[in-house]
């Protein structure tokens, strides 16, 4: 009944899409492995054999590396030469935050055919603060590609997410990227390799996991080689050696068919239409769409069952679109429909099993900030969401969904919400922006612990790389965040510029990267991987100045703001509206300053031949959410709307602050 349908639908032109299914009823053809995707009709070669499951055509393999060596663009390069149509640079990298960043920040998975083998790749981001997304997705795959740029060598985040994969066991293949470069030369390949290879030993690397096979690529350019060279021969610009050695080096799956379905989630979303979308990889068994299955999750007095349904839809995304499949077996990694309750770390698995697949450990939170309602004089202009059970409900959805965040109720609609790094909070809060929500931030506050009466703090490990020139502005700036140096050299392949290893409490680095881009110019570069905890090294230096606080209501006017110019840098311009205990600039010196921009100038009777005087006003620092959250003091606030980002003392009265300011702090 199914091929006069589809026959008639070819011949007239049109693509049977997944919303023509969902009016139209067919029956399921037990061939019809790979059903349709959301955007083009994609249909299998008809299979009825049972080896259509077989693991051992399966590679799950993670892309792992430092941020900016070249993962997303090495993704679009294998999808585009298996086949898969890029509609864009970075395909992968479909949140809108991430294409305007250029960053990735969530991990997606693909899959690719190469040679009668189906491989399943992860793209994984590399900053540290999402370091999350890694541990979550490193436990379902069992081969991984440790990206390296061949002119920085391995740095922070290198370090992070290599422990990881050999935590895990797996045995990563080393991946030199941009060796198209003029700097990079054999040598300083050679000498990467060997400084993986001592990063690799000192992670407590086995002998198995040492021999890793090395690999030389230019992402860029689309082609990988397995000896060194600038440029290979036109037949041989392409990735197929990479692929091959995926293959060859990467285990398959030792999973079982015939036992019973078990799934461990590993991502979650939801969909407006379907509902929760649950992606992991299938342990055992096979699955099937109609099949019963419940979720179970672990606890301390024993399993607990989640919730019990049926498998209401399968998908799979193959190259850059999903599929709706009827089936899938033991070690692939697919996404079911069905389930409302259970979330990432809870197993789906037939009803009759009863035994829950072991969670994935995450590294804990290192910072936190309290999330409020917003009562500023300018509250509800703008969003569309704004009492406390609104904020409350978003940030437990986005809890559920990303387990490196953990969200603790406070007081008077107050949440405290942890994370990994002030950027990772920042994405939350520009997301809840660009979703019509108003509300008030605090500063980051670092999670101490306390061991043995000890207070200890988190500490971060450092590389910044910078010119010569910028090196004494660099060293004493860290010098006042308590920074210890570990090591300083020249950068290999190139002039005056100097590389230098720190490490450095958390704290410290709150807000630093804004003063960093600003001492050396835009040409530093900074990154920074959580290190250990240790003792307290101290209170901080004097890393701030005061801020001038307005003590007035209304439209800021430029004849006020003329005035105060002299003051300091001025963080607004005239026209802005601003109210009582607002901060309009910082202060010259290190106390807080209280003035008046919204004082306009007195009229009079006479009449000037110049009419009126020409106000020429610099222009004001206008900040960015991320600047805004280094920025601000533990008495301070960030309001933040749809459409602005205000600065604001936690007390609008200005007696209550002077108040608050005697009482002694914590």
């Amino acid at each position: 009944m199914v091929a006069p349908v589809l026959r008639s639908l070819r011949s007239a032109g049109k693509s049977l899409s997944l919303g023509y299914l969902k009016h139209h009823s067919f029956p399921r053809a037990p061939w019809l492995r790979h059903g349709f995707s959301s955007s083009a009709s994609s249909i299998s070669t008809p299979d009825a054999s049972f080896s259509a499951f077989d693991p051992g055509r399966l590679r799950n393999v993670a892309v792992i590396a430092h941020v900016d060596h070249g993962k997303t663009t090495l993704m679009d390069r294998l999808l585009r030469q298996c086949g898969a149509e890029i509609p864009h640079e970075r395909a992968l990298d479909s949140i809108s935050l991430e294409r305007e960043r250029g960053i990735t920040i969530a991990s997606k998975v693909t899959s690719i055919s190469w040679k009668g083998s189906e491989l399943n790749m992860v793209d994984t981001p590399g900053h540290a603060d999402f370091g999350g997304e890694v541990e979550r997705v490193v436990g379902m795959v069992e081969g991984a590609i440790l990206v390296v740029d061949a002119g920085e060598g391995p740095l922070a985040q290198t370090k992070f997410v290599l422990a990881k994969a050999l935590k895990y066991g797996l045995r990563p293949l080393l991946l030199l990227n941009k060796v198209d470069r003029p700097s990079v030369t054999e040598e300083r390949c050679s000498e990467v390799e060997s400084l993986v290879f001592d990063l690799f030993a000192n992670l407590g690397a086995t002998e198995e996991q040492l021999e890793f096979p090395v690999l030389y690529a230019s992402a860029k350019e689309g082609w990988a080689s397995s000896i060194y060279t600038k440029g290979p021969p036109e037949d041989a610009r392409n990735m197929s050696e990479l692929l091959d050695a995926i293959v060859k080096h990467v285990p398959p799956p030792t999973a079982s068919i015939d036992a019973p379905f078990q799934m461990l989630v590993s991502m979650m979303e939801r969909d407006n239409f379907v509902g929760r979308i649950l992606t992991g990889r299938i342990s055992s068994g096979i699955v099937q769409v109609g099949d019963k299955v419940h979720g179970l999750r672990g606890t301390d007095s024993g399993i607990v069952k989640v919730e019990e349904g049926k498998v209401v839809k399968l998908m799979k995304k193959i190259g850059t679109n999903t599929v709706s499949i009827d089936s899938a077996g033991a070690g692939d990694i697919v996404s079911l429909v069905g389930l409302t309750s259970p979330a990432i770390g809870h197993t789906v698995a037939s009803v009759d099993v009863m035994t829950a697949l072991p969670t994935v450990e995450l590294d804990p939170p290192t910072i936190s900030m309290t999330f409020g309602v917003n009562d500023s004089p300018l509250a509800g202009r703008d969003g569309s969401y704004l009492t406390g059970r609104q904020i409350g409900d978003r940030l437990f959805a986005e809890a559920e969904r990303n387990l490196a965040i953990n969200v603790l109720p406070g007081l008077s609609d107050s949440y405290e919400v942890q994370g990994r790094g002030e950027l990772q909070l920042g994405i939350l809060i520009e997301n809840m922006r660009r979703e019509k929500f108003e509300l008030s931030v605090s500063p980051p506050k670092v999670m101490y612990k306390n061991v043995n009466g000890q207070k200890l703090e988190p500490i971060e490990e450092v590389t910044i790389e910078v010119n010569e020139e910028h090196v004494g502005l660099v060293m004493e700036a860290l010098s006042h965040r308590r920074g210890t140096i570990t090591d300083m050299g020249e950068v290999a392949g190139s002039v005056d510029r100097t590389r230098i290893c720190l490490t450095c409490p958390s704290r410290g680095l709150v807000g630093y990267r804004s003063v960093f881009n600003s001492d050396t110019r835009g040409t530093g570069f900074m990154h920074r991987a959580f290190l250990t905890y240790e003792k307290h090294r101290g209170p901080l230096g004097n890393v701030r100045k005061g801020v001038l606080v307005s003590m007035g209501n209304g439209t800021i006017t430029a004849h006020a703001l003329m005035s105060l110019e002299a003051r300091g840098i001025l963080f607004v311009k005239p026209g802005m509206e601003t109210y009582d205990g607002m901060i309009i600039g910082e202060h010259s010196r290190d106390t807080d300053l209280d003035v008046n921009p919204v004082r306009a100038k007195e009229l009079t009777n006479i009449r000037a031949a110049s009419k009126d005087e020409n106000v020429k006003l610099t222009p004001p620092r206008l900040m960015t959410l991320e600047e805004a959250i280094g920025y601000v003091k533990s008495d301070e606030l960030i309001e933040v709307t749809p459409s602005a980002i205000r600065l604001r003392k936690r007390y609008l009265d200005v007696n209550k602050r002077k108040a608050m300011s005697k009482r002694p702090k914590e």
